[in-house]
């Protein structure tokens, strides 16, 4: 009886060890997306109503309320995703984003708009790429569906930015 207890505790430590050396990186994988989403969402929201306030085109505005609209919903998909598994949310903008608000928040008018326009050019190819990239490889499920549910809205996103800022 020893032996057919200490034969099934063996096999079941072999077959738990590798997942137990897939969780960690899993789980960093996750945590990094789900850092930049987050911080990335609210950097958006922030800049697109600092655009409300400081952009002269009108289309420079409209494009700044759209971002809050759509990054809010977002923003409050990824927090019902993670609240699910028991994660938390980040809450503050990363550092990348911080910089831009503080110089953007420094410039009004056409100087806001061209510079406004241009970092959301950029900052949309980059976000489009880390979701391709999450809704491709992400082991999670529900951050997966996340990434993959919000590559439409980054598509438009970024074609609008381009527009306007070829403009």
């Amino acid at each position: 009886m020893r032996m057919l207890l200490a034969t099934v505790a063996a096999a079941t430590f072999a077959l738990a060890l590798p997942l137990a050396t897939q969780t960690p990186a899993a789980t960093a994988q996750s945590d990094d997306f789900v850092k930049k989403a987050a911080g990335g969402g609210i950097a958006e929201v922030q800049l697109g109503k600092l655009a409300q306030t400081r952009a002269q085109d009108p289309r420079v505005k409209q494009f700044g309320q759209h971002m809050v609209d759509d990054h809010t919903k977002a923003n409050e998909k990824l927090k019902a995703t993670l609240s699910q598994e028991g994660l938390s949310v980040p809450t503050e903008m990363d550092p990348e984003a911080r910089q831009s608000y503080d110089r953007l928040s420094k410039l009004s008018g056409t100087a806001f708009d061209k510079a406004y326009m241009q970092d959301m050019v950029e900052d949309h190819r980059k976000d489009l790429a880390e979701f391709q990239n999450a809704a491709k490889t992400e082991r999670d499920p529900g951050i997966k569906k996340f990434a993959q549910d919000s590559l439409p809205m980054l598509q438009q996103h970024l074609k609008m930015a381009e527009q306007i800022a070829g403009r």
